[in-house]
């Protein structure tokens, strides 16, 4: 079975800002979820949003549509304010995260590049899995993950986003299951994928 093509290179590189610059007219606007953190923007962003290339390829967390890594979708010039935009969060909001064992923490926030994304569901979960299971390879105790409001199903998908950040906290384990996962996603693309579930070998999103 043929695997992803190489998310690094290829015919179409002009449709991509390169990984080494911070575009900000193409990247997200950060939305609610990073309010009154500290964005990582310039330097602080290509630094972070490079390291999570590497994870999301180590991972297989890819964009399903455009059959690229994640990570790239930051880059296309063909959707200009859709990926990830990145903060670090600040200790004095209501929601910050306190916990003895976590000092430093990040908060992503994804921007689809539709508000009725098939993806969103699958591609947050694997991305918290992605940066927090492979913690080792960044300075954050703690990635959370949270799905813009744009998107349709967004408060669905936090709640699911918030239950795995709690059972991670807890337990240590980022590959737990949210257990309403069933009411999220309601296409067709979105449930196959979940039916296929480890049947899809190396070419699973995460």
């Amino acid at each position: 079975m043929p695997g992803f093509p190489s998310p690094f290179g290829g015919e179409d590189d002009e449709l991509f800002d390169p990984y080494d610059e911070f575009v900000s007219d193409n990247v997200p606007m950060p939305g609610p979820f990073l309010d009154e953190h500290n964005i990582l923007a310039g330097l602080d962003h290509v630094i972070f949003h490079r390291l999570t290339r590497e994870l999301f390829e180590e991972r297989k967390v890819y964009d399903m549509t455009f059959n690229y890594n994640l990570a790239r979708l930051n880059l296309d010039t063909r959707h200009p304010g859709a990926g990830y935009r990145y903060a670090v969060e600040s200790p004095d909001v209501d929601d910050a995260i306190d916990a003895d064992d976590i000092d430093s923490v990040l908060r992503a926030e994804f921007t689809p590049t539709t508000p009725f994304c098939p993806q969103t569901h699958t591609l947050t979960i694997g991305s918290f899995r992605a940066w927090n299971g492979l913690s080792d390879r960044h300075e954050y105790d703690l990635v959370r993950v949270r799905a813009a409001p744009m998107h349709h199903q967004s408060e669905a998908i936090n709640e699911q986003l918030a239950e795995l950040e709690t059972t991670f906290l807890e337990e240590g384990d980022p590959e737990a299951e949210p257990t309403e996962a069933r009411e999220v996603g309601s296409n067709p693309m979105e449930r196959a994928m979940k039916e296929e579930g480890t049947s899809r070998g190396p070419q699973a999103p995460f």
